[in-house]
């Protein structure tokens, strides 16, 4: 299912999304903001896992044995 978004942004903006489409690079504004926001979840993600990593290095973590160690 998909919906609607209406956003606002500075002209600047809105001409670099444009150039990024015509360039060919998108076909189309709505995929350019998809892949923007898929890029920011998979940050998220990294940021995450590396800062799982440091506290497991520090000693934080718990190495789990099975899924029941989850709950």
């Amino acid at each position: 299912m998909r919906t609607t978004l209406n956003i606002s942004m500075p002209v600047a903006m809105k001409k670099n999304v444009d150039l990024a489409v015509k360039e060919g690079n998108y076909a189309s504004v709505s995929e350019f903001l998809r892949d923007a926001i898929r890029a920011l979840e998979e940050n998220k993600l990294f940021k995450d896992i590396m800062e799982s990593e440091r506290e497991f290095a520090a000693g934080k973590g718990k190495k789990l044995r099975s899924l029941r160690d989850l709950m």
